[in-house]
């Protein structure tokens, strides 16, 4: 879980293809379909919190956690002062009280390498969630570890700095590991070299089902991320919305 150090400061220059307004304008949708048109959310992995303040924009009240400092330090250089951004481990996260919807984006549930501790990630979203509060969260298939992340090397070069991610899928064990090697422009213009290394687990929906409902949770759909899409062989992350159950 201790990842996104070095990253951060370049994190969202190499994301910027990533469809945030389009993920909140899904999410919105979303919860409306479900009556939560305002009130309180949680961003569970929230990052440097663009999504966040998107969702802010559509007039919630936030609060986004996140288990890096370098991340949530970023997050807080933006001008929203209204959102509560706290640093916690999501395995073990706590809150002051209940709020009407969690969600959890750019699978961050992944992270998550042991299903003990996934359960009680679970168990904790059940928690804090209002009676019947929902919570949707998207995780990488087993398409996307076996087929285009696989044995695979990426690579990018932009003027601030540049990335080589060499990965790993183990498919027995269902871990993903990337190697990601950065190069970060500094102010005097010279480039310094990081290391850092990475581990997703591969989840199938079967099993996310299972360790919703032992959570106390209630499945509600899957979908092919951000569609109304039934989730296909060729998809690369599955969006999962369950339901509060009662604590």
């Amino acid at each position: 879980m201790d990842a996104y150090t070095s990253f951060a400061q370049v994190y969202d220059l190499f994301m910027d293809n990533v469809p945030y307004e389009q993920w909140g304008t899904y999410l919105l949708n979303l919860l409306k379909e479900h009556g939560i048109e305002d009130g309180l959310l949680l961003d569970l992995g929230c990052g440097t919190g663009k999504l966040t303040r998107i969702m802010e924009s559509f007039g919630y009240d936030m609060i986004g956690i996140d288990n890096s400092f370098e991340m949530l330090d970023i997050a807080r250089e933006h001008e929203s002062s209204n959102i509560l951004y706290l640093m916690q481990d999501m395995r073990e996260f706590e809150l002051y009280g209940t709020v009407r919807a969690i969600y959890s984006a750019c699978d961050s549930i992944n992270y998550i390498l042991d299903e003990d501790e996934l359960k009680e990630v679970f168990r904790l979203v059940n928690n804090y969630l209002d009676p019947g509060g929902l919570f949707i969260f998207d995780i990488n298939s087993s398409y996307k570890y076996r087929e285009l992340l696989a044995e695979n090397t990426f690579a990018e070069t932009r003027e601030e700095g540049s990335f080589i991610w060499e990965n790993f899928y183990d498919e027995e064990e269902e871990i993903n590991e990337y190697d990601l090697t950065l190069y970060i422009k500094e102010e005097e213009g010279r480039f310094v070299r990081f290391q850092e290394e990475h581990y997703q687990r591969c989840y199938e929906l079967p099993a996310i089902i299972t360790l919703l409902e032992e959570a106390g949770m209630e499945f509600v759909a899957a979908y092919d991320a951000y569609t109304k899409e039934p989730v296909s062989e060729t998809g690369e992350k599955i969006l999962v919305i369950a339901r509060e159950k009662g604590k």
